[in-house]
């Protein structure tokens, strides 16, 4: 973590100084903005803490409750949000807070008693060692809270504006505040009457039911809901013992998915309900709270659930619904740029048996976060928001195909799966998928293409940079390499040296630096903004092949080791070494010639290319960045 570098820093090193919007930023939301986000979901938040480290976007995120959540819906946190929590700097904290999946166990109807339910197999929950991150459990309220505080942490200073419910927009083009947003307060003195703000760009995270996307005519479309469950949040004692592990459990009067929860007690059951005709019109949905533990029961038999206390319930309908496009603009208009997006919910709806909505959600707005930051401090073109559907789309029908399969699976009795153990075999062949660790960008303008993916097999092109551990030279401290990545906005430039460049023997390294550092068709001098570090756009780390007492750093070239801050101090962190037992050319199979990764600000790699053609990333990064000198 870097900090001291404008000088001594006694507080909290992780409040930044205020900069931008964030100084004297006005508590009552202002008559225009540059963004405003329509809901303080997961999505929304997201978007919103990573908006808040463009301290010149006038950014403002809205939400129609008078105060923040108490009671998520949603709990499951996976793999790759962890990954992400981990450039928002709270990983560890919620680490410790949470639950921890480590197997997961499934039962089955007894043989020789079908009316009882047995034990069957218990396969551990990474079978494939995808992440060095857990999988976890933990109340939705919790990680807003965290995004909130980061956000108020921020240059930014960035707090939801509560009490507003969104009620329509327009876009009126060529207007510099384009799109006017009808709001309602929803709690104060001010309670039912309208407010109209203008905005460049407008964000809907506002769930399944969104008015943003209905006034930019999108609409969900797919299946209708054709299967119930009931989902409670409960103290309980019981005699069932796998209370304490995530449970798939099948029996003869329908199935439970058992998730623990965090705190030691609690624990949430989604307990089937069954099949929901068409003609009953929802009265599944005025399914009591008794009568949920009841089938409970029934299907835990012969063990018995005695329910203490309720700390939310709630009875849905499974639907899988996808919307075709994520923003306001046609695929055949090339005339505009889009001007609203819309993410979660809003665009896709599914079952919460696989544990994808927020933590795909949570992708979305990672994903046009950083895009809008880019645009609206003119880095890059508005071309690259058309990028955001293109991208997140794709993902969103995987996700429901993936969670079609599965749910069905979880409701169809184990006496009619192909074999006994079809659902076990199922969950550990695409454990890959539900981590969050399948998706995979195709070429694009911020996508580069496979020709050189030989030279680092370990980090494909358009999927997530899969951390390594390194040591870090000048501490000689060893670390996981994708972790010092934060989330402010930058591109990241890892540099795998070829052999004997620790020792100063490698002249492709010296010219690939030089031009990097001295070129005028360097990215770094034709993008980087004018008086700003070396670093602010790219951070340029260089990852040599011998051990931290091999690499001399002051021989490193001056590109690794920038002048930052008023007072020009050289930043040494940005140089590693290879572990001698963890060697990370041989764990992700990056050629001994040597190679550059680049990953984009929401952790995916976007391209790897040649030691000696240092013009390839120049010419890769053209359509992505407007000239600035």
């Amino acid at each position: 973590m870097q900090f001291h570098h404008h000088g001594y820093v006694s507080h909290d090193p992780m409040i930044q100084a205020a900069d931008g919007v964030g100084v004297d930023r006005p508590e009552e939301l202002p008559d225009t903005m540059d963004v405003l986000i329509v809901g303080t979901g997961p999505a929304g938040m997201i978007t919103a803490a990573q908006l808040s480290q463009y301290p010149q976007v006038n950014t403002r995120i809205i939400e129609r409750r008078p105060g923040r959540l108490e009671v998520g819906q949603a709990d499951g946190i996976q793999a790759r949000s962890v990954e992400t929590f981990q450039a928002f700097g709270f990983a560890n904290r919620v680490i410790d807070e949470a639950y921890h999946i480590t197997e997961m166990a499934f039962w089955k109807p007894d043989p020789e008693k079908p009316e009882n339910i047995i034990p069957g197999a218990r396969p551990v929950d990474d079978p494939h060692g995808v992440s060095e991150f857990p999988h976890l459990i933990v109340n939705q309220a919790r990680i807003l809270d965290y995004f909130a505080e980061f956000m108020r942490n921020s240059p930014a200073r960035l707090t939801p504006d509560f009490g507003y419910e969104f009620v329509t927009l327009t876009v009126e083009d060529g207007e510099e505040h384009p799109v006017v947003v009808t709001l309602r307060h929803t709690a104060g003195p001010l309670e039912g009457q309208e407010k109209t703000v203008r905005a460049k760009y407008v964000v809907g995270c506002d769930g399944a039911r969104s008015g943003v996307r209905a006034a930019i005519g999108r609409k969900l479309e797919g299946d209708q809901a054709n299967h119930a469950w009931g989902v409670m949040d409960v103290l309980a004692t019981t005699d069932f013992p796998d209370i304490r592990l995530k449970c798939a459990i099948q029996s003869q009067h329908g199935s439970i998915l058992h998730i623990p929860r965090e705190g030691g007690h609690l624990f949430r059951m989604y307990v089937d309900l069954g099949e929901v005709h068409p003609e009953s019109k929802g009265e599944i949905r005025s399914t009591t709270l008794d009568e949920v533990i009841a089938k409970a029961n029934a299907i835990l038999h012969p063990y018995s659930l005695d329910v203490k206390h309720v700390a939310w319930n709630s009875v849905y309908e499974v639907g899988h619904r996808l919307t075709d496009k994520f923003d306001d603009v046609d695929d055949t208009d090339d005339a505009r740029q889009p001007r609203v997006f819309i993410t979660g919910d809003a665009c896709h709806t599914h079952s919460a048996k696989a544990g994808q909505g927020m933590n795909v959600s949570m992708q979305d707005g990672f994903n046009i976060g950083w895009k809008l930051g880019h645009v609206l401090s003119g880095l890059s073109p508005e071309s690259l928001l058309r990028t955001y559907s293109a991208e997140r789309q794709v993902i969103a029908k995987n996700l429901i195909d993936f969670d079609r399969e599965w749910s069905t699976l979880m409701a169809t009795p184990s006496d009619q799966l192909p074999d006994p153990e079809y659902l076990e075999d199922f969950y550990v062949k695409t454990a890959e998928f539900p981590a969050g660790f399948m998706t995979e960008y195709t070429e694009s303008q911020i996508t580069g293409g496979q020709e050189h993916q030989g030279l680092a097999k370990g980090f494909p092109v358009g999927k997530r940079f899969k951390s390594a551990r390194v040591n870090r030279v000048c501490d000689a401290f060893p670390l996981h390499l994708g972790h010092q990545a934060t989330a402010d906005g930058r591109w990241r430039v890892y540099v795998f040296a070829d052999e004997g460049a620790g020792e100063g023997r490698s002249e492709t390294l010296r010219r690939w630096a030089e031009w990097m550092e001295t070129s005028p068709e360097s990215p770094v001098n034709r993008f980087t903004p004018a008086g700003a570090d070396k670093d602010a756009l790219f951070d340029v780390k260089a990852v040599f092949q011998e051990e931290h007492l091999d690499v001399k750093i002051n021989d490193v070239p001056a590109v690794f080791t920038p002048e930052v801050g008023p007072y020009r101090l050289r930043y040494l962190e940005k140089v590693y070494a290879s572990l001698p037992d963890e060697d990370v050319f041989a764990e992700r199979e990056i050629s001994r010639e040597g190679c550059v990764v680049v990953v984009r600000p929401d952790q995916y790699v976007a391209g790897v290319f040649p030691l000696t053609e240092p013009e390839a990333l120049g010419r890769f990064f053209e359509p992505v960045f407007l000239e600035q000198r």
